[in-house]
């Protein structure tokens, strides 16, 4: 018989990139009665959400809200875009990369993959001069979009979205320009609007703090309008209805309500703590669980410091250490969940999440684990991360949201 009933004292430290832990709050908010969702209340919660999460994706456009993953949101981005046979440019970082081009040839399109050669292109962020070369090239104007992925899950890369929109007007091509920020939307900066993305992919499992369940399409006007020219079939999916039906807070379809509720809370605790100052918090861990892994002597997964990830970091293993032998080592010691390797790299490093509902404290448990966890796995290791990680937050200057009131 499976268990499912595992509950050892403490709380499980859940520190994968997601889906990441749900504070008790939003937990409280999902257990709300579920009310009529063709109801003036329900009316008002649609209203709120559709409204609010526009600020976490920082744009005046629509943002669709699907009860789906973040999967069905690739799908939706590149069914109410494109027509089949297609052209589509697409840049290889990372595991989930290479996941979305697969899905763009299931659904008839012609990816190209392009990107750095090996585990090298695993390691670095999206290379805009590369997608500006290629679009020039085309000057028959064949490639319809450009897909890449901002915050790579697998590796703990972000990209940077602005010059990947400044490459493309350099080129003078009119392809759309398709982000998927799933891991990256309220833990990393975003900001549709201002670097010129017609459609932003994002989902609720991982910043936002939510179960997995919902996911977004944020739409540029562009996208809007190749929408009504794009053949690839969809009913779902298709955004026109649902841009008509959110107009008075509903849906065309029945809407997942409780996970609405809890939405709802954990846009008002983001908002609330300021974006700027979530932001600033994930850039403060990240860099404290960067100085245990070098304090370590391990190398991380991301190679390049300008693209360091607020979300997650990469902990390489030396060569003949098995990284999932030590993440079963730790989960069984010490209760606690650390992601593994995907695709081409799985079992040469681990990843530490560091998103959403976590802070200093839960850090430092996190990397204690990780320490410990490590030297019992033979792991010889320089030096304490624990001290490097704690020496760097205790000189940080104190959170605005934990400064006591004049």
């Amino acid at each position: 018989m499976i268990q499912l009933d595992f509950h050892p004292a403490g709380r499980h430290f859940l520190q994968i990139p997601g889906p990441s832990p749900v504070p008790d709050r939003i937990l409280r908010a999902m257990s709300y009665p579920t009310i009529d969702h063709r109801g003036p209340e329900f009316g008002a919660l649609g209203r709120k959400v559709l409204g609010d999460i526009k600020q976490i994706f920082k744009t005046r456009h629509p943002v669709i809200i699907y009860p789906a993953s973040g999967t069905g949101a690739w799908e939706a981005a590149l069914s109410n875009t494109l027509s089949p046979g297609d052209a589509v440019l697409m840049f290889e970082t990372g595991h989930f990369a290479t996941l979305w081009k697969k899905m763009a040839e299931a659904l008839g399109l012609k990816p190209e993959f392009i990107g750095l050669p090996g585990v090298e292109g695993w390691r670095r962020g999206v290379q805009a001069d590369m997608i500006g070369a290629r679009l020039t090239a085309d000057t028959g104007r064949a490639i319809k979009a450009v897909c890449v992925v901002h915050n790579e899950t697998s590796t703990g890369v972000t990209s940077d979205i602005a010059a990947v929109r400044r490459a493309i007007d350099a080129a003078g091509h009119p392809a759309l320009l398709l982000v998927d920020t799933i891991s990256g939307l309220g833990s990393a900066d975003y900001r549709h609007d201002e670097w010129g993305v017609d459609v932003t992919v994002s989902g609720s499992q991982k910043g936002l703090m939510l179960p997995p369940g919902i996911s977004f399409n944020a739409l540029s006007p562009k996208a809007i309008e190749a929408s009504r020219q794009a053949r690839l079939p969809r009913a779902f999916w298709g955004w026109a209805e649902i841009i008509e039906a959110n107009q008075n807070g509903y849906w065309p379809y029945t809407p997942n309500t409780n996970l609405l509720y809890g939405l709802s809370e954990a846009l008002d605790m983001i908002l609330a703590e300021g974006l700027d100052n979530v932001f600033a918090r994930h850039q403060r861990l990240a860099e404290a669980c960067r100085r245990a892994v070098c304090a370590w002597g391990l190398q991380i997964q991301c190679a390049d410091p300008a693209v360091y990830s607020p979300v997650l970091t990469g902990v390489m293993m030396p060569e003949g250490v098995d990284a999932d032998g030590v993440r079963k080592l730790i989960y069984e010691r010490f209760n606690m969940s650390l992601g593994q390797a995907l695709g081409k790299i799985r079992g040469t490093m681990f990843r530490i999440g560091h998103l959403g509902d976590c802070n200093e404290l839960t850090l430092m448990a996190t990397l204690a684990g990780c320490e410990m966890g490590l030297k019992l796995s033979g792991v010889a290791v320089a030096g304490s991360g624990v001290v490097a990680a704690m020496d760097y937050l205790a000189a940080q200057p104190q959170a605005p949201a934990l400064r006591a009131a004049a």
